[in-house]
This record gives structure tokens, C-alpha cells and sequence, in this order.
């Protein structure tokens, strides 16, 4: 395993880290604690040492499977979670100082630890990126030794480039994958970006990059890629990245094309991110073992040539661009 710093905070994370929105359930399956801990485990015993989860990520559930595993654990390990999700109905207005106070410190019960590493605002609406009272509530927050670090997840470019502005924010969070090239283009770019530790989640596009999905493919009716594919239960671009499912699915041959169809295309994908410096980490999920020791296999991989990272962005072109670059 590879380690790469987090922007200001100084801390050395693996490149390849754990996303854990399904690790022991969720996505249409019951959550199962021993199979949480089993995957945490062995994601631990590669090397890694960044877990990222959600207070709302199966009612808390994963945020307490993730605390157990790293109390259990002798090593260092950094965990990160989000605050903000619970607030119903999810407007601007429910976004006050003392409802995310409570979200933060009911977070610390769930995961049984003395701080968090990092808490990241779980893709508020965009006003609350403009409201300094928001920000200042995570300072007082870290004057208290609650929380270490304070970052955001993000839906767009441009409510990455509002959090940018304010001291207290040290990660960003965005989706960043083969189907959503605009990162690189205009916030990789920015003067201070090192600045910040970049965390690029939904790298295999909700499973599709993973290369094993079909016209035939059937998801579980609770399963946000069956009911959430026009946005009907939160923003589009979580699921499947926004993009089609079947031109998703054109894409997808044309990568395989590129990158050998002997190949796993889930490990390519992860390296694709990976050769973009400002990248911190990435944080794919999982919901089986085999799947986190695939997923670590991409840190090993030769460096992708510059004939393929540009063919990558001819294919987004071709299929992509149009449709999601404006979007996010």
C-alpha cells in the first residue's frame, strides 16, 4: 500500500481507503455486524488506514461497526464520518448550529471514540456553503477536541470551490471517476488545491466500472440503483454517477476494449484516479472481502500510459460529456 498526505492535516493516508455506505448491509441487503467486522478487518490487514462512513449509513449501524474495528485496532487508523443527511426535509433551513452539534456528538456515542478524525458535511444544500455560522460551529467544535479535522462532501465543482474559502475546511469529498472527468478539470486546477486533501469517492460508478453489469442485470427494489436513477430519493449523481445506465453500459465495453477484456476493469478504474496527484485517497466500497483486496490490487498496477488517460477522456467525450459535465 501506497500513502499520500491529506492536504493540511498532515496525516500520511492509504491512497486506497474504505468507502462503507454497504460494508455489512445496505443497498438492499440487512445489516450483518460480524460480516462488517470481517471487512473492516481485512481492509485494516492490507494496509489500510483511512475508513470513511455516514451517521446515516444503516441508522448508524456502520458508523459503530467502524468504531469497534478501530478500537480493536493496535494500528493508527483515521476515521471519517458525515453529519448533516438526518436533517428532514433536507433543506437549507435545517441546517443550524445546534441540530449538527447534536449529529456530531451522537456520532462520537456511535463510534465509541474520544474525537473523530474528520466530519465532513454530507452534501447540504449549496446555501449552506455560503453561511460563515456553519463553519464557525466545526472551530469551536475542534477547540473542543471533539473533532480533529473538518471537511466536506460535495455534490458539485462549485460548492467545492465556496467550501475552499473557509480555514477551518481541510478535505474535500467529490465523485470522481472515469464517468465525471470535470474534478480534474476545473478544481484539481485551482492555485492552492494541495492544500486541501481531495477524497474521491464513487470511483467504480455504483458497481458499473466494475465491468460485471448487464442489459439483464436486476437490482434489489430497495436498492438505491433500482429507485433512484432519475434522483427520486436524493441527487442523481450518486447513482451510477448520474450517468445512463446503458450508455453507462457503451462506455464500459469501450473501456474494457481499452484496457484488455482479460482484465479487471474495478482495479483500472481505481488507478485511473490514482494517477491524478491532488487525489488523496479513494474510497470504494465493499461488501464482501474479495472485493477489498481487489480494490487494493489497483495500488499495485503499472502507471497507466498517456496514450490511455487520453483515450479515457476521448471516451468521456464521445458519451459523457454532454450530459453530466454541466451538472456537477
Amino acid at each position: 500500500m501506497e500513502y499520500r498526505n491529506l492536504g493540511k492535516t498532515g496525516w500520511l493516508v492509504s491512497e486506497i481507503s474504505l468507502g462503507t455506505w454497504q460494508v455489512g448491509g445496505g443497498w438492499g441487503k440487512p445489516f450483518d455486524k460480524a460480516h462488517a467486522n470481517q471487512i473492516i478487518r481485512s481492509a485494516i490487514d492490507q494496509g489500510i488506514n483511512f475508513i470513511d462512513t455516514a451517521d446515516v449509513y444503516d441508522g448508524g449501524l456502520s458508523e459503530a461497526a467502524v468504531g469497534k474495528a478501530v478500537r480493536e485496532s493496535t494500528e493508527r487508523i483515521y476515521v471519517a464520518t458525515k453529519c448533516g443527511r438526518k436533517i428532514q426535509p433536507h433543506t437549507n433551513e435545517g441546517y443550524t448550529p445546534k441540530t449538527l452539534r447534536k449529529h456530531v456528538e451522537n456520532s462520537l456515542k456511535n463510534t465509541g471514540l474520544n474525537a473523530l478524525d474528520l466530519i465532513q458535511l454530507h452534501c447540504p444544500p449549496t446555501e449552506v456553503y455560503y453561511r460563515d455560522e456553519i463553519f464557525e460551529l466545526f472551530e469551536r467544535l475542534k477547540e473542543e477536541g471533539k473533532i480533529l479535522e473538518m471537511g466536506v462532501s460535495v455534490e458539485t465543482v462549485d460548492e467545492a470551490l465556496a467550501a475552499m474559502k473557509y480555514e477551518v475546511v481541510s478535505t474535500i469529498q467529490i465523485i470522481f471517476n472515469m464517468f465525471r472527468l470535470k474534478p480534474a478539470e476545473e478544481l484539481f486546477t485551482q492555485e492552492k488545491i494541495n492544500d486541501f486533501g481531495i477524497i474521491a469517492r464513487v470511483p467504480l460508478a455504483s458497481g458499473l466500472l466494475t465491468g460485471k453489469y448487464n442489459e439483464t442485470t436486476e437490482f434489489a427494489p430497495d436498492d438505491h440503483r433500482t429507485f433512484n436513477r432519475q434522483g427520486e430519493a436524493f441527487d442523481k449523481g450518486e447513482t451510477f454517477s448520474g450517468v445512463d445506465y446503458e450508455t453507462g453500459l457503451k462506455v464500459v465495453d469501450e473501456l474494457k476494449a481499452l484496457f484488455g477484456e482479460d482484465t479487471f476493469l474495478a482495479e483500472w478504474a481505481i488507478k485511473w484516479i490514482l494517477m491524478h496527484p491532488q487525489v488523496s485517497t479513494v474510497i470504494p466500497g465493499a461488501s464482501k472481502i474479495d472485493q477489498v483486496l481487489s480494490n487494493v490490487k489497483a495500488s499495485e498496477h503499472l502507471p497507466i500510459s498517456p496514450y490511455k488517460m487520453d483515450a479515457v477522456k476521448d471516451i468521456y467525450k464521445k458519451y459523457l460529456k454532454k450530459e453530466v459535465h454541466g451538472l456537477w
